[in-house]
């Protein structure tokens, strides 16, 4: 892990500007969108609007899989896939009995005839499904952004996270995974290796999570939730003064929680009291090569936006950790709105660089996808031309395209160009 600073990076060209008004892209780059909000499904429901976090599985025969998450919160039946249709699997329903509109959409893309085969709902009856992360076993872990109660216009707490198997044709039973805890879910990352579970917490000062599983891919077994901390650092953020300073390298400790139910949506501040490391709205997290990245959207002394990097130990999550503990690095922070400017969801594109969606929360936006050198070098690689957010990349397994949510209006839009190149 070497030090590295947030610094302009060489792109894969100017930016050539989009006909369309949507989305501009180097030269030798194209993209075509391939769903929208409203459009028909198979299963006779609509595109819900709001697409967010996204994941992309093989299929074999050259298609694949994206799970799409909805953040579709109660109030937003006009925007959700249902309207007056009646659904029977659902986790949760509001005070007129109707399916809660968030959830997940599952597309089934045909990367060689590059079209859509088939798009049908996938999880119905949760609220603000953010972003979330792939697992190695084939399913997408969807995260509720919400922590409302039962009593409050639904019928079931919420707060969990979700498991959707990507070969599901329809939707699926909706089981809140309860051990992975109670809190305001933004992503997740499962590290093929040992299969542990590194969670995500969208608020100012939230914590960076582990799930250590009873037994690996089976994660309604349970398990034990622990919060990372530091020896030395309290404060991540670097609001009140530099305490993470960028490159260097910081040994790492995991503190087990109780009470992750946390009835009073207080799991953060208990940790933080007994020693949890505060993050600043900690966003996209992406597993990378035997190391992984998250986003801490408004992190820095500028609040512009902070990217980490933690690198496991070797003994990660058994006795032996403590003698070779994993190591986290504050690999980016921005004090450039024109370089990044709020980084949200990320992933590693097949030439090993980071791909970060930019969420700005100015009037008006100015979105850009930014790209990240494995030396921390800055540059972009595409800008979105409509006030709204860029969302959910992640790339086909034999790497030739990129899919990339806009988040409203919803689209889905399917990106190819020489990613392994660049």
């Amino acid at each position: 892990m070497g030090g590295v600073a947030a610094r302009t990076g060489v792109a894969p060209g100017a930016l050539v500007t989009d006909p369309a008004g949507l989305l501009d892209l180097p030269r030798g780059y194209s993209y075509r969108v391939i769903s929208r909000f409203g459009d028909r499904m198979d299963d006779g429901h609509i595109v819900g609007d709001r697409a967010d976090g996204m994941g992309c599985f093989a299929l074999g025969g050259g298609r694949v899989a994206l799970v799409r998450n909805h953040e579709l919160q109660a109030r937003h039946h006009d925007s959700g896939p249902f309207g007056a249709r009646s659904v029977t699997t659902s986790y949760d329903r509001s005070s007129d009995g109707r399916a809660l509109p968030g959830g997940t959409s599952t597309l089934i893309y045909d990367l060689r005839q590059q079209r859509v085969e088939a798009q049908y709902q996938s999880l119905a009856g949760t609220i603000r499904n953010c972003s979330g992360g792939v697992t190695p076993w084939g399913s997408w872990l969807t995260c509720e952004e919400d922590v409302t109660h039962a009593g409050s216009g639904v019928a079931r707490d919420h707060g969990w996270v979700f498991e959707v198997p990507a070969a599901a044709r329809g939707l699926v039973d909706p089981v809140p995974l309860t051990a992975l805890g109670r809190f305001n879910h933004e992503a997740a990352a499962v590290d093929p290796a040992t299969g542990i579970v590194y969670l995500t917490e969208d608020r100012d000062d939230s914590l960076f999570y582990r799930f250590l599983p009873s037994s690996s891919g089976r994660l309604a077994a349970g398990g034990r939730l622990q919060a990372l901390a530091l020896d030395d650092i309290a404060d991540t953020r670097n609001w009140a003064g530099t305490t993470m300073r960028r490159g260097a390298v910081q040994t790492v400790r995991w503190i087990d929680l109780a009470g992750i139910d946390s009835a009073n949506d207080d799991l953060r501040k208990r940790g933080a009291a007994a020693g949890a490391a505060r993050f600043a709205r900690g966003e996209g997290v992406h597993f990378g090569h035997g190391e992984f990245y998250f986003c801490c959207t408004s992190g820095g002394a500028a609040r512009l936006g902070q990217v980490f990097r933690y690198r496991p130990s070797r003994a990660e999550g058994k006795p032996g950790e403590r003698d070779a503990p994993g190591r986290l690095q504050l690999f980016v922070e921005s004090d450039d709105p024109a370089l990044f400017n709020f980084g949200d969801n990320l992933t590693v594109a097949p030439n090993g660089h980071l791909v970060v969606c930019e969420d700005q929360y100015t009037d008006v936006v100015d979105n850009h996808l930014r790209g990240v050198t494995p030396e921390g070098a800055i540059y972009t690689l595409a800008r979105c031309r409509v006030q709204t957010e860029l969302a959910g990349a992640c790339f086909a397994p034999d790497g030739s395209t990129m899919f990339v949510n806009l988040y409203s209006p919803a689209m889905t839009l399917a990106i190819s160009g020489p990613w392994r190149s660049a």
